[in-house]
Formats: C-alpha cells, structure tokens, sequence
C-alpha cells in the first residue's frame, strides 16, 4: 500500500473542517432562471410553470421572499399588429403565487363542468371574476393569498417587462408559481427572466436544506471508519487480501461522494445555482460507489477469494452486469439531480427508475443464489470457520434486504400520500435512508472481513481436511496459534517430496 496516509488525513481533516464551520447556519432556497420559455396551453389559458419550492419563516434574522427580476415576455408581431399604437392595454399576462394547500383556489368550474384557469362568460356570473383573467378566490388563512400580480402589453409592443418586485412569504409552506396568459390572441408567447427564491438564511431548497448537515454527519462517519479500516491495513499489510483493498476501495469513494455531496449543496446555498460540474461528478462517483460494492457483494457471495480462486467463466457476466447497472444508474441520477432546483421530480425518473429497480432485483436474486451454493459447499467440506463468517454475512443481507423491501412500501407509500409535496421538510429522509443503510452494511463486511495477523486463514484454500478445520477453529476462538498453520497453502510429504494438496487430491478423484 504506497501512499502517504499523514497527507492523506491532513487533507480530509481540512475538508471536513471547512464543511463543518460552512454548516453551521441552514439555507434554503434557489434562483430559477428562464431563456426563452414558451407558453404552453393548458384549458383555455397559456400557462408556464415558473418554480416550486418549500420556504420557511423560521428564522428571525430576515425574511422569506420570492423576487422577480428582468422578467420579460415577447409575443408575435402578427397579434401586436392588431392592436392600435395608441391604445394602453393590449394583452394580459398575471404571475400567480399559491400555496400548495391553497391550490383550490386557483380556478372554477361552472355547473359542476370542466374546471377552468380563466374566468368565462358562465362564471363571471356564477362566481363575479372578471371575465379573461385568472380566477382566484382567497385563501382561509389570508384574504391576501394567493397573489396574482399583472403585467400588460401596450400598443403595438411586441414586448413588455415586469417591475422588480418582492413578494414576502409570511408562512412556512410550499409555494407555486405560473405565468398565465388567458387571452387566446396570446398564442405563442415567450418569456425571459429570473425569479429569486430564498428564505432567511440562504438559497437551498427546503426539500434539500437538511440533508447539507446530513453530508456532514455521513462524512464524519465514513472519516471514522476509513481511520480504523487503514490503520488495521497499515499493521497488517502483509497479510491484506485482495478483498480487503476492494473494501478500501468502496469506503474511499463513500468519503468522497459524502464530501462532494456536501460541496455541491454549499455551493448551491451560496450562489442559488446548481453547479452542473460539480454535480455530475459526485453522481458519478456516487454510481461508481454503487456499483463497486454491489459486485464485491456478488463476489463475495460467489466465495471469491474465499472459497474459489477466480470467478472463472462468470467475470465477464459480471462486469457486463456491473457496466450495465453503472449506466442505469448515472442516467437515474443526472436526471434527478444534475441542475435540478425545484422541489418536485419530474416525470422522467419514473421511466429510468424502473431499470434501475430490476437491475437491483436481479442482482438480490443472483447474490443470494450465489451465496446459497457456497454455504452448502463450505459446509459440505466442513470449514467451520469461513462458514461462520459466510452465515452472518448472509444474515446482515436478509436484514438489509428485509429493511430495504419495507423502505420501499413506505417511500411508495409516502410518495402515493402526498401527490403535491405538502410533507416536504419530511422529505430528505426519503433519499437518508439508503445512505444510512448502504453505510451499515459496509460496517459489517468490514468488521467480518477485518484486517489481522490471520486474514490470510480466510483466503482461498485447496485444503478442506475435517481434523485441520476443527484445529483451526479451536485455534481461532482461542486466539492462540499452534505453529505456523495457514489455509493459504498445505503441502503433504509423498515419498520425502512435498506435493501440494489440490495435486493430492486430483489424483484420488482419477483413482476413484
């Protein structure tokens, strides 16, 4: 292992230092940016979804406020031409803000009919709304919300822009906005701008503000872990088996898409924009993560290194399975995470989750056939100990299969409950959990398959003599040693000339 571990933990102290001081304050929300966005017609209005995210009035040292700036809307020559040079008012756009719970008081319906956006004919009489403007009814909680402000073209203009405002949020919740247009000449409208989303304290999302100091935890438990790990590979370098330096290998990765995780939250808190960059990195080394220690698992479950040398004619199944599964869940994660700002998923995940999901019930079915066939081997051969160590594995992955298939019920669960996003600041946990889990069961591997003086007992064996299993055993829970025994390599004396054991034991089967 050529590294200099003393660079190496002054670095990781620096990172983990920085993340801790820059984490002491909680920031929310983000800055939505629109180049050129058509609107699109929804019933009979022309709608464009302007952002959608959880903002908090929590704090005491500023305020909650959603600000628009440089916002302006084009339309086509051909409709600006209709209208008289002169005249002041030739077309009505509205910036409509709402509460995810007020989200029923945008619209109307007449006689109990297809519900509409803008006010018609039918229901200025029914409901007294102004005939081509949005329909709002007040809220119960505040005759203020939602808020609709105007914006008019005039003349023959064929651009008009909106005034810098701010509208302040006085209450905790997930807030909406669109840009509507209900006059049919309207067709074809653009618009360009920005809107500044941002609570007290900074710019990351409600949805997203926790899991910043989530980051910080995570690294603080993968810094710990990677301390104890490489320190039992420095005292016992010479004994490391080629699965240990896998291990190493997972729990590197984890330390570091932690750390990016955090960075890419931080830089989003402070400028209000999601560093593409940055982003797509950590999702990729995050999908590297997942797929490494998913083919160790099936490796392991195979008695790779343990119970067979090489995984023979099955390595390149495996690596076309671990490409594929890579490639599955990169798409999965750009898609969700690579210049995402809103606080609800878009419907692409849904067609690229399912890839993702089979993949993964593939890969459970596959590991613990794997790991079946070597239990019954090793116990058929009688080796106590790799047995030992194969049946708690196996254990640890029926609990996190178990914890797993009820994690999913709830997520679906939670996820069918709540269609509009109203138990957001609940939300992070969703995404926590198969962090949290992911990190135990690397605990445990890592404390099964710990770095000491008798890894090398655990490694690939042609041996499997019942009496030097049972010594080994005894040996082992006693933790004193008779000799220099190892399961590495037994070598017997035919006729004073050591032949190894696998060569023995070819030539009994040719007799037999």
């Amino acid at each position: 292992m050529d590294f200099a571990p003393q660079n190496l933990a002054t670095i990781i102290f620096i990172l983990i230092s920085i993340m801790l001081s820059s984490s002491l304050t909680t920031i929310n929300a983000s800055i939505h940016i629109y180049q050129d966005q058509l609107f699109n017609e929804v019933g009979n209005a022309y709608l464009l979804s302007g952002g959608s995210e959880g903002l908090s009035t929590s704090s005491s040292d500023g305020s909650s406020f959603i600000r628009f700036e440089n916002i302006t809307f084009w339309r086509t020559e051909a409709v600006a031409k209709q209208y008289s040079r002169k005249k002041q008012n030739t077309g009505l756009i509205q910036a409509v803000i709402f509460e995810t719970a007020d989200r029923n008081n945008i619209g109307g319906s007449a006689y109990g009919g297809q519900r509409s956006i803008c006010c018609t004919p039918d229901l200025a009489k029914l409901e007294g709304c102004k005939q081509g403007e949005v329909i709002r009814i007040p809220s119960a909680t505040s005759i203020n919300w939602p808020i609709v402000l105007n914006v008019h073209f005039t003349g023959r203009s064929l651009s008009t822009s909106m005034d810098v405002k701010d509208v302040p949020i006085i209450k905790t919740g997930m807030y909406n906005l669109f840009f509507i247009a209900c006059d049919p000449q309207l067709k074809g409208l653009v618009m360009s701008g920005k809107t500044v989303w941002k609570n007290p304290d900074g710019y990351l999302p409600g949805r997203m503000a926790p899991l910043m100091k989530f980051y910080v935890f995570m690294s603080l438990a993968y810094l710990l872990l990677s301390v104890i790990w490489f320190v039992q590979c420095l005292r016992f370098w010479k004994d490391i088996l080629q699965l240990q330096h896998c291990i190493s290998a997972v729990i590197g990765l984890g330390l570091l898409e932690m750390i990016l995780w955090y960075f890419d939250f931080a830089n989003f808190d402070n400028t209000g924009m999601r560093p593409v960059v940055i982003t797509t990195w950590v999702v990729t080394i995050g999908a590297i993560r997942k797929t490494v220690s998913r083919l160790i698992t099936l490796s392991v479950s195979m008695g790779y290194g343990v119970v067979r040398p090489t995984l023979g004619g099955l390595t390149s199944k495996v690596l076309l399975l671990g490409i594929t599964y890579f490639l599955a869940s990169e798409l999965l994660d750009i898609t969700e995470y690579v210049g995402t700002i809103n606080d609800i998923s878009g419907r692409a995940r849904l067609f690229l989750v399912l890839p993702d999901a089979f993949l993964d019930a593939f890969l459970i079915l596959w590991i613990f056939t794997s790991l079946s066939k070597t239990l019954d081997q090793l116990q058929a051969k009688r080796i106590s100990v790799k047995l030992d160590i194969y049946r708690k594995f196996s254990n640890a992955l029926v609990v996190t299969v178990i914890a797993s298939v009820a994690w999913i019920t709830y997520e679906v669960y939670f996820k069918a409950t709540d269609p509009f996003n109203e138990r957001w600041q609940s939300a992070w946990i969703i995404t926590a959990f198969w962090d949290v889990l992911s990190f135990l069961l690397l605990c445990v591997i890592c404390y099964l398959w710990a770095p000491s003086s008798s890894s090398q007992r655990y490694a690939y064996s042609e041996v499997a003599e019942e009496e030097f299993e049972e010594e080994e055993a005894q040996s082992l829970t006693r933790g004193q040693s008779d000799g220099d025994v190892s399961l590495v390599k037994q070598e017997k004396n035919v006729g004073g000339t050591a032949i190894p054991d696998y060569e023995v034991e070819a030539e009994e089967e040719k007799r037999e």
